[in-house]
């Protein structure tokens, strides 16, 4: 039985260029639109976490005219600024 080395040769030399090829793009990182500096980052995070807290308190604010009332606090809480539970001994013999 004769085998053709010339298609043996070129089969290994179609697989070496696949994996070369798929080497090379994982090498690469992830393939894709760059991502534009200006949107990644602490500073645009921020950024954003300001505007949608500005949107937030706006709501609130269209909500409470629309309410037309604030809501009244109860007077022994003002200045309490955490409800703490109440004291309990932790364990006794």
């Amino acid at each position: 039985m004769k085998v053709r080395t010339s298609n043996v040769t070129s089969t290994v030399t179609s697989i070496a260029v696949v994996v070369v090829v798929m080497a090379t793009l994982a090498a690469c990182g992830a393939v894709g639109a760059p991502i534009p500096p200006e949107s990644v980052g602490v500073t645009p995070t921020i950024e954003r976490q300001k505007r949608l807290e500005a949107l937030q308190e706006k709501q609130r604010e269209a909500a409470m005219a629309v309410e037309g009332a604030e809501p009244q606090l109860d007077p022994l809480l003002q200045g309490q600024d955490v409800d703490l539970p109440t004291l309990q001994p932790v364990g006794t013999r």
